[in-house]
């Protein structure tokens, strides 16, 4: 796609929502469960303290969400947390947000991605030994499609987005009809009983305020994602800002809807989940192999009349499919903050281009490596994912909110109109009781979840952190030291010219850098070959002469029979016994067209130019020879991606038709 095309790469709202919100949608699926998963350790004596819980996450979400519906219209040209805390806070605080973002949204393809392949065993428990396999593919699948561009994905992950919420609202409404009806469903957990872990049944007072805080900061998964709409603005339609915070408002609305569903029908059907299987009590076999089905799955078959019934199917691959699409948003945020980055010259420059299809490819593919690494490492299992996960995203919702607080002060310092004076002070008070909440809820993850594991993602945002301002430091240092102070100084042209061709035998790709050496009329001209070989030297003098070439030849002795040594050491001579002139250095390179002939060919120039580069003075000009291998490489049914961008022709072009350049 031609850069012009930009434009037609804009979402509307009915794609935006499933690309920038199919995390927080599709979280839902497994927050309910980790709240369950948390209380349940205390037998089931601690279950009522689930709407409780789910109360804090729900009054918790239509926080964040309102507060960042103000960064969405006060920050329109997208960066979201990084640049609110950039512009307000100051360059290292941006990097802390930033840096956390970038593991946020690696936990968040690793989370998702593994969450999904759950809900695949849930329903064929055949596949658990193929569970990294398939976590890694499905990675490689999205980074696929994400590589094919913005819309195009969309429109791939618009379908199963909508089909889960359909199916999700489906699933509680029927669930609550039957509920009306006196026919409650009941989960298949509901006749397993619990052993507490420890006795933390008789938890009270502190234990009991710690344990309903770990339940809570478990549930806040559901809460991940939000923030990114606020960094994609500038992929909306226009009106931008409008479009965005119209999409942030229906993705938190429907969210909580779903969440609070599920929660209420796992309540209802007396959903048990425990950590380790070997809790539950009455399987009738071997706790260490039974593979507990997701809370999803248990609902679906309580309210669809069982686990083998149409319905409990297709609730299943929708939510697979959404947890594993849900990884989209990180592939959507990861690239565009990483690109922003790059801008801002933090993290390489190779970020900030966009590939053939207009997409951020560099950073869709560092993602992807580093996800599928997670889930090697890992196992591909949620529970211990989970621990390194939303630390990232509520470092990055409190200091955004502070941010916010700190803009709309600089706006009523200078606004006059009233109108937007009142707006302003909303706003502030909205992100202000944003920011004590978010703090708030960082303060009990850091508590609850350290030691579980959350250390990993601290040191991940610590090093990345170190790493960019590291960047930044030689960046800053390169342009400073190739900033032009006076222009007349440093464009003083050498006194000389000397020209150089490196030859090892008397052949074609010889005479032609021999002729276009001559073309640049240097000041002076000589072609220097190594002694490695007696005979070989011999037979080169001889041809010299023999074809009375008019370039005088020079032999450098090699004792040691090195090559690049000798060359080397005779260009710097040159150097030294003349500070003010150049030297040219033109070496004939062969041009291939198989990889493996690479390896056979031009090894010797590659390390005399590694060498020569680094010599003050010396410019290093390769003259190319193409074997009849290179003419097969550009057969056009076998272009490689990137082929049009970078000009390669499909069929021979008419310019590589043309007769080679007289022979000297």
């Amino acid at each position: 796609m031609r850069s012009e095309e930009l434009g037609e790469t804009l979402l509307p709202k009915r794609l935006a929502l499933p690309i920038f919100a199919s995390d927080p949608l599709s979280s839902v699926a497994y927050a309910t469960q980790e709240i369950l998963l948390v209380l349940t350790v205390g037998g089931t004596a601690f279950l009522y303290l689930t709407p409780w819980v789910a109360a804090g996450v729900v009054a918790l979400m239509a926080v964040v969400v309102m507060s960042y519906r103000q960064v969405v219209h006060a920050y329109p040209s997208g960066g979201g947390s990084y640049e609110v805390v950039s512009k307000n806070l100051g360059a290292n605080s941006g990097l802390v947000v930033a840096a956390s973002l970038l593991v946020d949204y690696v936990m968040t393809v690793a989370v998702s991605v593994a969450s999904g392949v759950d809900n695949i065993i849930s329903a064929l428990p055949d596949l658990a030994p193929h569970r990294v396999g398939l976590a890694v593919g499905f990675v490689v699948l999205l980074a696929a499609m994400n590589l094919r561009g913005v819309r195009e994905s969309g429109k791939a992950f618009a379908a199963p987005t909508y089909l889960f919420i359909g199916g999700i609202l489906l699933m509680v409404g029927t669930g609550l009809v039957r509920v009306i009806l006196g026919d409650a469903p009941v989960a298949s957990s509901a006749a397993y009983g619990i052993t507490p872990e420890d006795h933390k049944d008789t938890l009270a007072g502190l234990g009991l305020l710690m344990l309903g805080l770990r339940a809570f900061a478990s549930g806040c998964t559901a809460l991940t994602g939000v923030e990114a709409i606020s960094n994609g603005v500038p992929a909306f339609r226009t009106p931008k800002s409008r479009n965005a915070a119209t999409t942030m408002a229906v993705m938190g609305i429907t969210a909580v809807v779903m969440f609070v569903g599920i929660t209420a029908l796992s309540l209802i059907s007396k959903v048990h989940y425990v950590d380790n299987a070997c809790q539950l009590t009455g399987l009738g076999g071997d706790c260490s192999t039974f593979a507990q089905p997701t809370v999803i799955a248990q609902l679906a078959a309580a309210v669809f009349g069982g686990d083998h019934s149409v319905l409990f199917y297709f609730i299943q691959a929708v939510t697979a499919l959404v947890l594993i699409l849900a990884a989209n948003t990180a592939f959507n945020g990861f690239p565009l903050l990483a690109s922003i980055l790059a801008e801002h010259r933090y993290l390489p420059r190779q970020m900030h281009t966009r590939g053939d299809r207009l997409a951020f490819s560099n950073g869709i593919i560092a993602l992807a490596v580093v996800a599928g690494a997670l889930l090697w490492l890992y196992n591909a299992d949620v529970t211990s994912l989970i621990h390194l996960y939303i630390l990232g995203v509520f470092t990055s919702f409190t200091l955004s909110q502070i941010g916010m607080v700190k803009h709309w002060n600089q706006t009523l310092e200078t606004e006059t109109d009233p109108s937007v004076r009142n707006a302003a002070q909303r706003s502030r008070v909205i992100n202000g009781f944003g920011a004590c909440v978010t703090a708030l809820v960082l303060v009990i993850v850091l508590l609850t979840k350290f030691t579980q594991g959350a250390w990993l993602a601290v040191v991940a945002a610590i090093v990345l952190w170190v790493m960019m301002r590291g960047i930044r430091r030689h960046y800053d240092a390169v342009a400073a030291e190739l900033a032009v102070d006076d222009p007349h100084a440093e464009s003083v042209r050498p006194s000389k010219v000397h020209g150089i061709v490196l030859v090892s035998k008397l052949h074609k790709p010889t005479l032609r850098a021999l002729g276009y050496a001559q073309a640049f009329k240097p000041d002076s001209l000589e072609a220097v070959s190594v002694a490695v070989e007696k005979d070989a030297v011999q037979e080169l003098e001889a041809k010299w002469d023999e074809f009375d070439v008019q370039v005088p030849l020079k032999v450098l002795d090699s004792p040691y029979r090195e090559i690049t040594k000798p060359v080397v050491g005779y260009v710097r001579s040159i150097r030294r016994t003349s500070p003010r002139d150049a030297v040219a250095v033109f070496i004939p390179e062969y041009v291939v067209g198989h990889w493996w002939e690479h390896l056979l060919h031009n090894q010797s120039a590659l390390w005399l130019k590694s060498r020569l580069l680094f010599t003050t003075g010396v410019m290093v000009i390769s003259v190319p020879w193409q074997l009849s291998s290179s003419n097969r490489a550009y057969h056009p049914s076998r272009r490689a991606p990137g082929a049009v961008r970078r000009g390669e022709p499909s069929v021979r072009s008419e310019h590589e038709k043309l007769p080679a350049p007289e022979h000297v």
